[in-house]
């Protein structure tokens, strides 16, 4: 984490109070978001986001809708690890393996975690069954352990998708088995698998697993272990997370993370032909992140930015504040270039609260959107009275002292 307080190019912007005190507005804030020069991928939908900042470093495409393919095991993952935070669930409780969830993939060409009819199963099971062998089979029983029928999981899934911000997503069962309108984004997954990193940092390590042992061969009685299908955890440091997808329809898909020097990228990836070009691209776009960004402290909460003049108050100035700290995830041209407009209306009216907004910020470079933050008095400002307000505006008007 570096800062780059000491080198921000600061404009002040003073609007006449007389003049735009009663039209001045505020701008509406826009994300930031990088755009990434002279990068290009073959997915048909990506998104590179720093989990930090939230600050997304380069995408193609990220609103339009897909069908998500297993990637959708994250939001039954998620289901099941709020759960357990809640204490509804446990790792340790167990289910047994309905003749219906049995028959629904027996002969099918689904990825499955080889359950048995009858068989007694525990939750941690299931969540490495589905995490590490993406099984179709894992993810129908732990739906109807948490709710009775994989349709009523489903509608949970959708419920839960849209109080996490997953704003253009729609699941129609556990797995991501194919089915008429079902559908996300790149947006969304990404937001699905910041939520599930932030929130469940514990539980999250399961990810991470290489492989996972279930199950019987039946034809030679040995059992079954199966590798973790994210090929990023085996070929690139840090790297942690989440899932593949893949369905005709689809193409090739991944959710990935990776964590290095402390900072996170979240990459997902769509859309793409080939086994090898999913794990190619995700691993170049992360590379990238890494390589091209650093993360930088632009504001520590309650740093002051500036001081205003103050209309007929006690005091004749009053500090500029922002509230929150704020980081941002730049490239390299970006953190010389970026720039910081300071916007107010001059001299600013008494009373003033303090922790009142007064005025704004925006930050800008070549290769960013503006970000606007709310700027705060520091401290309150009361009026003057009486004869005081007169000799107060005759000060300001005839010398530009705006106090008393």
């Amino acid at each position: 984490m570096f800062t780059l307080k000491k080198h921000l190019k600061m404009i002040v912007v003073k609007r006449l109070f007389k003049i735009c005190c009663l039209m001045a507005a505020l701008l509406v804030a826009a994300p930031l978001a990088a755009v990434a020069q002279g990068l290009e991928t073959s997915a048909r939908h990506a998104l590179l986001m720093e989990m930090e900042t939230g600050d997304v470093l380069f995408s193609k495409d990220p609103e339009t809708p897909f069908p998500p393919a297993s990637m959708s095991k994250m939001m039954t993952v998620y289901l099941a690890f709020d759960q357990i935070r809640a204490g509804s669930l446990s790792l340790d409780d167990t289910t047994r393996v309905s003749d219906e969830a049995w028959r629904r993939w027996a002969g099918t060409e689904a990825s499955l975690m080889f359950l048995g009819a009858g068989e007694e199963v525990s939750v941690k099971q299931l969540l490495y069954g589905i995490i590490v062998s993406s099984g179709n089979d894992a993810c129908t029983v732990l739906a109807e352990m948490m709710s009775g029928t994989e349709d009523a999981f489903a509608l949970w899934m959708n419920e839960k998708a849209a109080e996490i911000g997953m704003s253009n997503s729609q699941f129609k069962n556990a797995s991501g088995w194919p089915a008429d309108g079902q559908y996300t984004t790149a947006h969304d997954l990404a937001t699905l698998a910041e939520k599930t990193i932030r929130n469940f940092p514990e539980l999250y390590e399961i990810y991470a697993e290489k492989s996972f042992t279930h199950g019987k061969d039946f034809r030679t009685g040995e059992a079954i272990t199966q590798s973790n299908r994210n090929p990023l955890i085996y070929r690139m440091d840090g790297a942690d997370g989440l899932k593949t997808g893949h369905t005709e329809a689809a193409g090739y898909g991944l959710t990935g993370s990776a964590i290095r020097n402390g900072r996170r990228l979240i990459v997902v990836v769509a859309g793409l032909d080939s086994v090898s070009a999913r794990a190619r691209e995700s691993q170049s776009l992360l590379e990238y992140g890494f390589r091209a960004f650093d993360t930088y402290s632009i504001f520590d909460a309650g740093d002051q930015i500036g001081e205003a003049d103050v209309w007929l108050g006690k005091s004749g100035k009053v500090p500029l504040i922002v509230q929150d700290p704020l980081k941002l995830t730049l490239s390299r041209r970006d953190r010389t270039a970026l720039e910081m407009v300071l916007r107010y209306d001059n001299p600013i009216p008494s009373p003033i609260e303090k922790g009142q907004p007064v005025a704004t910020v925006t930050l800008s470079a070549p290769d960013l959107g503006e970000r606007q933050i709310p700027v705060l008095a520091g401290e309150s400002i009361e009026p003057v009275s009486g004869f005081g307000r007169i000799g107060a505006a005759l000060d300001y008007l005839l010398f530009g002292s705006a106090g008393k």
